[in-house]
């Protein structure tokens, strides 16, 4: 029998999922603010290590967490190198190469990788036609933005079509770390797990970012630390909030990941208004309503 928590509160799962992601909407305002003045693995790896340590007090001192933390290493460890390391690694990579409403929409069709991950490593996440129809419409929308950027006629265009490609394979590692927390709930409550993973994580993109960077130059004017700070408390937030989603028996990875519709549409809103020199086009938005609707479209067949 499963020791995940049961889901007796739909209405407060689905609230507490869309705050999750509409914290997650404003990142991306945030990173490209950050990457203006810091190279992108080291601005991740502070940010990300600074989440950690957030959270720390909130838990350091319950009764026989150590003992926890010791059972429960493989999974902070594997979810480090996939929802932290490789996640945003990548993610803060292609964010250099691209804007950031577009980043918002193609991050924002992670619920159908998520989907398709889920449904080759869980039994109980089925595929069926109506499925891979809604999946399909998301595909069109991510090869409208794709098309758009013109990749066979200038080195930029190619460079944002790379930075497309790096943001979708960040998503199939984000999803399969939440595959993992799915089949080792193991017995780590969510805030520490989330704390342990994030800072682990951060810690292994700072050692990359040495010799590939150099140290990080602290001397940074406020818009920085502003973008850095706001980050890192939504990280620990929005993390430790989806953490605790997924542990809840009944919640399964691809209808917590749906919610996630919200990110697209919010997260391009946010850059429209709040980034200089980016503003609506016919292609994104086109991108963006596809995105958004595959994602409710799959909600309609569960």
């Amino acid at each position: 029998m499963s020791d995940r928590p049961r889901d007796t509160t739909p209405v407060n799962t689905m609230l507490l999922a869309i705050t999750a992601c509409l914290l997650w909407s404003t990142a991306f305002v945030g990173v490209k603010i950050g990457l203006l003045y810091s190279p992108p693995l080291s601005f991740a790896a502070i940010r990300f290590m600074l989440s950690g340590l957030l959270l720390t007090p909130f838990w350091l001192t319950r009764p026989g967490i150590f003992r926890s933390i010791l059972e429960n290493w493989k999974t902070i460890c594997l979810l480090a190198l996939f929802q932290t390391f490789l996640l945003y690694g990548l993610f803060y990579i292609g964010m250099t190469m691209i804007g950031g409403a577009l980043a918002a929409i193609i991050i924002g069709a992670s619920p159908l990788t998520s989907a398709l991950t889920a449904h080759y490593c869980l039994r109980s996440e089925p595929m069926t036609r109506a499925k891979s129809l809604s999946l399909g419409v998301g595909l069109l929308g991510i090869i409208i933005i794709s098309l758009s950027r013109l990749p066979w006629i200038s080195p930029q265009g190619f460079n944002e079509l790379l930075g497309i490609f790096l943001l979708l394979l960040s998503t199939v590692f984000s999803a399969y770390g939440n595959v993992l927390i799915v089949k080792n709930p193991g017995g780590l409550d969510a805030i520490p797990l989330n704390s342990l993973q994030i800072f682990t994580g951060g810690l292994l993109l700072f050692i990359l970012s040495l010799p590939l960077e150099g140290l990080p130059i602290l001397e940074k004017p406020w818009q920085y630390y502003t973008a850095l700070s706001w980050l890192s408390v939504l990280s620990a937030t929005a993390f430790s909030l989806w953490f605790y989603l997924l542990k809840r028996r009944g919640v399964t990875v691809s209808r917590l990941n749906l919610w996630k519709f919200v990110i697209p549409v919010a997260g391009a809103i946010f850059s429209w208004l709040f980034l200089p020199g980016e503003s609506p086009g016919l292609y994104p938005i086109l991108g963006m309503l596809c995105v958004a609707s595959a994602i409710l479209l799959y909600y309609q067949t569960e």
